[in-house]
């Protein structure tokens, strides 16, 4: 199911647990004056797929001119029941929903009233870390001191205009750290790791120039958070992997315990995937086996309600870096193996991603088929990323998608069709302004290989490919292309006459002993 042509409503309805759909049942089912939106959850919570057509076919009692205004409805009443339902788990709703209170006391004049609930709700919100929460309640703290004057009232007016300008200080802080995260991220999404020297001065420029010169014991833990991701961030983006991994063990070591709190998690576990990439990037294989079976276990933690992003998060990072060890590892058929027991629940929960995180996976299981020789199911999943709507979304996985597309159909034996996606290559990697030695060395030989070339001749030519390729694994610029997938052992199985997984394994075992 794609979010992006499903309707809204239906992807909401999808994403309810049981408990959810229970509650929100309860709570409207002695609403006997308008029964029709409960109908229509009725309708959407037992369909598959969204289908208006047939769904107004099948059931006469919807109006297809009210459709649209009874979807609205239904829309706002999940949303509510939702709200209702999580304030019990989310302290953040739950504050808003106090200060919701504090607003009603105070157009009703109940000044006092007011007062007594944000002294209260003072007191709680300090204990976590929403600033704009905390400003909220200090505002209103502000508004009501007219109406409880006495002879503190100043020294408190002072007290309160401290702590406003302190969180408003701590505001702008957090909130310029964000902005450069953010800025990096969207230009990451978009192109992916540098490409050329003008990438890195643009990436460099905005890091050492936007980036305050902070020192690191004077940040807060927040702070501290997005200080740590903007540099793993940085050094990710310039592929400079052991800064890198500094960061993002800093990053995960700022908890000394799992966190309780929805947000801390979120950010715990994304911490725990970038020390995983970290420690694939430098092949630091015990390391990244003793974090992923961490990773693992925060599936079953109990101390925090685990919403469907966090559920989503963790079956994205748990399967990309199973699949990562595979690759590490060279155990391709035993990954092969995980995919086709669990394909139902992972097409499931793919259609719930990112759209960055879809491709990011297609390319995952495609390279596991392809290096355990299953080439007509890595052309499935290249195929899925090649046929994307958005193709300026991670551009250098699509510009490798295709590089890797050729060689299956090279391996299948496609040679009608090998001319065609050569053409449609070239125009993409010149449109994308991506051609780099790394395509023009695949590209080449493909493009050079004919029906009666010798097997002496051929082995020549993989040798050659291999040669071109493994310099490239040091190069600033072109290394990115060898950090999902280790095309060079394609090259090396054929030269040695092995499978790549042999190959792969063989030099696992040469490390090992180095």
């Amino acid at each position: 199911m794609s979010k992006d042509h499903s309707d809204h409503l239906f992807v909401l309805i999808k994403s309810l647990t049981k408990s959810e759909k229970r509650y929100f049942k309860l709570k409207n089912s002695q609403n006997q004056d308008d029964p029709k939106y409960l109908k229509l959850f009725d309708e959407m919570s037992q369909s598959e797929v969204f289908d208006e057509k047939r769904l107004i076919k099948n059931n006469p009692w919807i109006k297809p001119a009210q459709f649209s205004n009874l979807k609205a409805h239904l829309y706002q009443k999940l949303l509510q029941s939702l709200k209702e339902y999580s304030t019990s788990t989310n302290d953040d709703i739950a504050v808003r929903e106090q200060i919701d209170h504090i607003q009603l006391l105070y157009d009703r004049s109940l000044y006092h009233q007011s007062m007594q609930l944000v002294q209260k709700l003072k007191r709680s919100i300090k204990k976590g870390d929403n600033l704009e929460l905390q400003l909220e309640v200090l505002k209103w703290e502000k508004n009501l001191l007219p109406y409880s004057m006495g002879k503190h009232s100043l020294n408190r007016l002072r007290q309160i205009i401290e702590e406003t300008n302190k969180v408003n200080e701590q505001i702008s802080r957090v909130n310029l750290l964000m902005n450069i995260s953010v800025e990096l991220n969207t230009i990451y999404l978009k192109h992916g790791s540098v490409r050329s020297k003008e990438d890195y001065d643009e990436i460099t420029g905005i890091f050492d120039q936007r980036l305050p010169k902070w020192s690191e014991s004077s940040l807060s833990f927040k702070e501290k958070l997005l200080w740590y991701e903007i540099h793993q961030g940085y050094y990710s983006f310039i592929q400079d992997f052991d800064p890198m991994y500094d960061y993002a063990k800093k990053w995960v070591d700022l908890f000394e315990s799992i966190p309780n709190s929805s947000y801390y998690f979120e950010m715990y576990i994304r911490g725990l995937n970038q020390l995983l990439n970290a420690q694939a990037r430098l092949l630091k294989y015990d390391e990244f086996s003793t974090t992923h079976r961490l990773l693992r276990s925060l599936a079953s933690h109990r101390m925090i309600k685990m919403n469907e992003n966090l559920q989503i998060r963790l079956f994205k990072y748990n399967y990309a870096h199973q699949f990562n060890e595979y690759f590490l590892t060279g155990d391709f058929a035993k990954g092969v193996a995980l995919f086709r027991r669990i394909s139902h629940q992972m097409d499931q929960y793919i259609s719930l991603l990112d759209v960055h995180s879809q491709l990011i996976m297609f390319y995952k299981i495609a390279c596991l088929f392809f290096g355990n020789g299953d080439y007509s199911d890595a052309l499935v999943w290249l195929n899925r990323i090649i046929n994307y709507e958005d193709q300026d979304i991670r551009e250098d996985i699509h510009s490798f998608t295709r590089i890797l597309n050729l060689i299956t159909h090279y391996e299948l034996g496609n040679r009608d069709v090998i001319e065609y996606y050569l053409r449609s290559t070239y125009r993409f990697l010149h449109k994308k302004e991506d051609m780099h030695e790394f395509q023009y060395h695949i590209l080449d030989f493909i493009k050079n290989l004919n029906r009666d070339i010798t097997e002496i001749e051929l082995i020549h030519r993989f040798k050659k490919l291999r040669d071109n390729l493994v310099p490239l694994t040091i190069s600033q610029f072109e290394k990115r292309a060898f950090i999902y997938f280790d095309i060079i052992a394609w090259p090396e199985s054929k030269i040695h006459k092995k499978t790549m997984e042999e190959i792969i394994k063989e030099r696992v075992q040469e490390l090992a002993q180095v």
